[in-house]
């Protein structure tokens, strides 16, 4: 079970904001929970690349193959994602700051002057 619950715990967290998504009548908050959503991601990075007893990939002061050792790989992609998160974030952001000024209005449903 001890292996499976950060996985659960990703799950959770993209489900909680997965919810908040669907239930938003708020730019401002959709945009929060897709941030939610997204970093859920990072969990399941950083759950993929854990190893029980790991240490970190510095072979200075130990032989090769001698202990278990956590993926560099995985924990630099957790990064980017981190990065990557941040800046739609912000471009999202950007954009509900843009239609607030046009239209005088966050609310999804009064925005029926972008529907087709």
């Amino acid at each position: 079970m001890l292996h499976v619950f950060p996985y659960l715990v990703a799950v959770w967290i993209f489900l909680t904001g997965c919810y908040g998504l669907a239930t938003s009548r708020n730019l401002i908050h959709a945009v929060g929970c897709l941030a939610v959503c997204q970093s859920s991601t990072y969990v399941l990075l950083l759950a993929v690349g854990y190893r029980d007893g790991g240490t970190a990939p510095v072979f200075s002061d130990l032989r090769p193959g001698t202990r278990p050792l956590v993926d560099p790989v995985v924990q630099a992609l957790a990064l980017t994602d981190v990065v990557v998160g941040a800046t739609v974030t912000a471009l999202l952001l950007a954009l509900v700051l843009q239609i607030a000024k046009r239209h005088g209005t966050v609310d999804p449903d009064e925005l029926t002057e972008l529907r087709g």
